[in-house]
């Protein structure tokens, strides 16, 4: 399995001033619901006990040239933190995901997901908010609900992810969802949308969709075996 939060861009990153906490206060309104839902989070018995899940938000203008639409990104390795505040945040200030580069400043180094998060803002300027998660759940009912996935062979935070979430979006196989799938990487899910809220709800309506799934699954698997048991007797 790939190591959980390891940076596999080449950072240019400079210390700096957190982001105003007022700029990021829907965002980490919702961060605090992830968590809570351990959609967001860390445990010793999962991903080799690496914290798990990133998120960010739009600062810069939606009409500056791709590449450069700056966004406030939580900082790599903070998914064990309950709470968050500026001072755990990082600004991406630049990204280039075909020359596998970052530049960021801020009080902490960027997420791993940096150039992944920055693809997206490229796609569509309406994008404010960016939301990776780890859902077991939603990942392995991916196929019930019609859920858009990259390739299994893209590995996350590199240009092979960039290019697949691309592929997807333009394909229209995720634009209208604003959710998909990270084929590659175990439970990765990412969601997006023009606000926090937004993107949050899209993330909650697929997660209660996986659980109905998973029980319809889990009824079909009882009724089955009280009938093979029926036919025994």
């Amino acid at each position: 399995m790939q190591e959980e939060g390891a940076i596999k861009f080449d950072l240019q990153y400079t210390e700096s001033e957190p982001v105003a906490g007022a700029t990021i206060a829907e965002l980490n309104t919702w961060r605090r619901i992830l968590w809570q839902l351990e959609l967001i989070g860390q445990h010793p018995d999962r991903y080799d006990g690496y914290g798990y899940g990133n998120l960010s938000q739009r600062i810069g203008r939606p009409d500056a040239p791709a590449g450069k639409r700056s966004f406030a990104i939580s900082g790599t390795q903070t998914g064990s933190l309950q709470e968050l505040d500026a001072s755990h945040y990082s600004i991406v200030t630049a990204y280039d995901p075909a020359g596998n580069r970052v530049v960021a400043e801020g009080p902490l180094k960027p997420s791993s997901e940096s150039l992944t998060h920055g693809v997206i803002y490229d796609l569509d300027t309406s994008i404010q908010t960016v939301l990776h998660v780890h859902s077991a759940v939603i990942w392995q009912h991916a196929a019930a609900l019609q859920l858009a996935m990259t390739d299994a062979d893209a590995a996350y935070g590199t240009p092979a992810m960039t290019a697949e979430v691309r592929r997807l979006y333009q394909a229209c196989r995720m634009g209208h969802s604003g959710i998909f799938g990270m084929g590659g990487h175990q439970d990765g899910i990412v969601s997006f949308g023009t606000s926090a809220a937004e993107a949050g709800s899209v993330l909650l309506q697929a997660l209660a969709a996986a659980l109905a799934a998973r029980q319809e699954h889990e009824s079909q698997a009882n009724r089955k075996q009280e009938s093979d048991n029926y036919g025994q007797w």
